[in-house]
């Protein structure tokens, strides 16, 4: 009786929802972080709108930047595993698990390297 009801489950567009803004703001603190900022300081940024189309591709592309971190110290710090694991379960959400239960409604790659604050 711990649980307030009713319960309600996360959807699978709520749950790709929360994990893009976690991602949003892991990368943004990786970038400022003492141990990975010197590394990380390179990288784009990475403003993830499940509502985009590009932002399939915009993920794949982070995830290849990231695995080319590995050239440098930070790339194995837990901090950026964590942010290269956590993407690459959302891409596999995205792309198989919700597929049919997310809706692109805008094509603008060029709006995915700016911040979206619309959630």
């Amino acid at each position: 009786m711990a649980l307030s009801y009713p319960f309600f489950p996360p959807t699978c567009y709520s749950k790709a929802l929360r994990m893009a803004q976690e991602l949003t703001q892991m990368a943004a603190d990786l970038k400022i972080g003492y141990e990975t900022g010197h590394c990380m300081a390179h990288m784009p940024d990475l403003y993830l709108d499940i509502h985009n189309a590009c932002v399939m591709y915009k993920m794949r592309a982070y995830i290849s930047l990231v695995e080319d971190l590995r050239l440098r110290r930070c790339a194995y710090t837990r901090e950026v595993r964590k942010l290269e694991v956590t993407l690459r379960q959302l891409f596999i959400i995205m792309g198989e698990k919700c597929h049919g239960d997310l809706v692109f409604t805008i094509y603008d790659c060029a709006a995915l390297e700016r911040p979206y604050h619309q959630y």
